[in-house]
């Protein structure tokens, strides 16, 4: 069974793998990816965040954007981004810790479905924003890298996350 891992676990900071094999097996482990999900009361998840280092992305905006459900984002990779929008976000991974981040309004996007097919479309508001916090862990980034660093120091000094994350 999978769990979640927490701020300063080392896998938090690797670069994730491309997905290259699209059978049962992860047919079970993209379903397993979602049951934790929705346990632990998220929008969004990445694999890293349970562990596996692989370029998957989970999500279900489906609470904050009209007519939305559960989406799957393999080997997703960021085209071009414009606009700019600063939101309040939060992380499974990081508990009770919320900051503003500033991050683009729109997003092009490359990825595979799990099947392996292939796609390129735009993303803007709630799905673009939850995909780039989505994608940066899968490139070992965690949303407190986006805020300034006197916030960052005092969420340190408040123990709030570690020294070294």
């Amino acid at each position: 069974m999978y769990k979640i891992k927490y701020i300063g676990d080392p896998i938090l900071r690797k670069k994730s793998a491309d997905v290259d094999t699209f059978d049962d097996k992860f047919n079970t482990f993209l379903e397993e990816m979602t049951e934790i999900m929705y346990r632990e009361d998220g929008i969004g998840l990445a694999a890293p965040q349970i562990g596996v280092s692989k370029n998957v992305v989970i999500l279900d905006v489906g609470e904050l954007v009209e007519d939305e459900s559960l989406r799957i984002f393999i080997n997703p990779k960021i085209l071009s981004a414009s606009g700019s929008s600063v939101i309040e976000e939060g992380c499974l991974s990081i508990p009770g810790v919320r900051e503003e981040v500033t991050r683009p309004e729109i997003i092009e996007l490359e990825f595979q479905d799990e099947t392996g097919a292939s796609y390129t479309h735009e993303f803007d508001g709630w799905l673009a924003r939850v995909l780039q916090h989505e994608i940066d862990h899968l490139n070992g980034i965690l949303f407190v890298d986006h805020i300034s660093p006197v916030k960052r120091q005092l969420l340190i000094n408040k123990k709030t996350i570690p020294e070294k994350y």
